[in-house]
This record gives C-alpha cells, structure tokens and sequence, in this order.
C-alpha cells in the first residue's frame, strides 16, 4: 500500500484515500523530511516547501499541490529526481476574479468611466477580463509571455500605466529569467500611474515592492489598495496593512468552487500516477460546480455579490484587527460560494 503525506487543510479529502493508501495528516508549514521518508506522494499547498532540504533521500515520487502557484517547489530538483509535479492552475480563477470585482463594486467603479488594466492574462487574469469586459469596462492586457509568441490584443505596459484607473496584477512568482516579476511593480512603474489609480494585487506579495506601494499610497498615486497577498507571510507589513483600503490574508481565491477544483484537479492527476481507478474522475459531492455566465451586467452583479461575498470588507476589518492571527485566518476561512448561473 502506498503511504501518502496529505496537508490537513485541503478540504474535502478526508476519509477518500484511505481505502488505498496510508494516509498522514499533517499541518502543512510542518511537513518534515521524516514525515516524507517513507512516503510515495505528498498533496500540499503553499506552505510546504518541497526542496531537495525535505525530500533528499525520501520514497516520494508524486507531488500534487492545490495551488495555482509552484513557487515553493523547486522544480529542478523534482525533475532531476524524476518526481512529478503537478499543480491545480487555473483552479480558483473563477473566485479571484469575483473578488476583484466585489473589491471593485465596494469601491464603486463605473464601467462606463474608469479602464481597468490587467497585468499578466493566464487563467485568473483571463478569468478578470472576461468578467470585467462582460459588466462593461475597458479592459486593457499587458503579457509579456503571450504576446511574445504572438498573442494578439496585449499592450505595453507603458501604455496600461498611463491610461488604466484600476490596476490589477495575475503574475506569478519568477525569481529570475526573461520574464522576471519579482518587484515587477516598483517606484518606477508607480510612478508611470495616473494620479488616484485603484491597485489591487491578488497574484503573490513579492511581485510588489511593498515599500514603494506605502510611499505611492502616502503620495495618493495610489487613492486606493486593495491588498490580498504579502511579502513574509505571515509575517506581514503592518505599513501596508494600515494603508491599505482591503487587506485580506490571502484568500482572494477561497471559494467552495475553488478549493474544490483544486483538491480535485490533484486527486484526479494522483489517480492516475499511481492507477486508482475509483476516485480516477472525482469530485466533492458536497459541492456544486460553478456554471459562470460571461455577461454580466455591472448592477445585477453588484445586487448578486451582496449575496454571496458580502463580507470583503469584514474580512478585511478581521485581518486589521488581528494580524497575527494571519495564519489562523487563513486556514480557517468560511470559503464563499461563486455566482453560479442558476443565481441570474
């Protein structure tokens, strides 16, 4: 029987692997190398580092993560190791995408006046513009990657600075290389804003030079921050918190859709690596799949988020209040329901 280390967090596994493996529950900051040792999978999140530190001389052949981001997984080591890696992107970018609007409509955006500006366009950031092009905005793209090899539709980042009142970031984390976006967004880029933009970053906390956000909010470049993701975490910057209009403990993409595509999206790839045919198609039975509609008009989607995230404000409120319990925050969020079609 293969023996699986699970991060006691990702919802909905209990109970589904133990007919076919020995499974240990872990929290997952703690994982250890001889919790791994004998091991043949792990399914984590962000908070376990998978690094030759952790996994030199274990069993493991098979790491799912319930992320969209891989990050903290070294990805050289786990090739080199002929260890497959597998992520849940795209997972949660339904959820992202409704919280970015939600902080949007709290703030009282007007489609018919304000630009949004998207940085980075992979599943979330696509996810972004469906929605806001949907509800009326003018949507501006900037990615690199895709129009490097040919997207068509994406413009300068020089061009979205200048013309975009709302300016939201969908990277991920690379430390190095031709598309680097650790500190993508510094005093330099800040400073080629508009006057009063909106920012909001729900990608991760280093593709932001935090002390370059706090002097552009000071400023009032910025008139408002809306703030998902930190450097350090949990050990946040308590600047920022303070000067940030939203500050949520990373849990932008916390819906029950999406934890649950996520804990699926690895169950389904751990299946079929290790040939368990049972659970080779599963799904939390407990939830229902979201069904998102394209258009959405502005005012029927502000009526209908009262309905379903009308706490993103006390989420914030909670985390300003309390940062220390950033973790606890975290771990223990009520995840919200997606707007599903059958709400429309």
């Amino acid at each position: 029987m293969i023996k699986i280390v699970v991060d006691e967090k990702i919802p909905f596994l209990k109970g589904l692997l133990e007919p076919y493996a020995a499974v240990v529950y872990k929290e997952g900051r703690i994982i250890s190398p001889d919790d791994v040792k004998d091991a043949d999978a792990m399914i984590i999140r962000t908070r376990t580092r998978c690094d030759r530190t952790l996994l030199q001389g274990s069993k493991v052949r098979f790491i799912g993560t319930a992320t969209i981001g891989f990050d903290h997984i070294d990805m050289e080591y786990c090739s080199r190791n002929r260890i497959k890696v597998v992520t849940a992107a795209g997972c949660n970018a339904g959820g992202v995408a409704q919280y970015v609007m939600a902080a949007l409509a709290f703030l009282n955006a007007d489609p018919v006046k304000h630009t949004l500006g998207i940085i980075g366009v992979g599943n979330v950031g696509s996810a972004v513009k469906e929605a806001a092009s949907g509800m009326g905005f003018n949507v501006l793209c900037n990615d690199p990657p895709k129009a490097d090899t040919g997207g068509e539709g994406y413009v300068s980042l020089d061009r979205l600075l200048s013309a975009s009142d709302i300016i939201t970031v969908h990277v991920p984390l690379n430390r190095t290389g031709i598309y680097k976006t650790e500190n993508l967004i510094d005093g330099d880029v800040f400073a080629k804003m508009k006057n009063g933009v909106v920012f909001i970053n729900s990608s991760r906390g280093e593709t932001v030079d935090e002390n370059a956000l706090c002097k552009a909010i000071i400023s009032r470049k910025i008139s408002d921050a809306v703030i998902d993701v930190w450097c350090h975490e949990p050990d946040i910057n308590r600047e920022l918190l303070s000067l940030a209009c939203i500050a949520t403990p990373h849990i932008a993409g916390y819906s029950l859709q999406g934890k649950a595509n996520g804990s699926s999206m690895v169950i389904r790839a751990l299946a079929d690596f290790f040939g368990l045919d049972p659970i080779k198609d599963w799904y939390p039975k407990e939830v229902t799949p979201v069904k998102h509609k394209s258009i959405l008009e502005w005012n029927c989607f502000k009526a209908l988020i009262s309905r379903v995230y009308n706490n993103i404000v006390k989420d914030s409120d909670t985390l300003k209040n309390a940062p220390e319990q950033f973790e606890n925050l975290r771990n223990d969020y009520d995840y919200r329901n997606e707007i599903l079609s059958e709400d429309l």
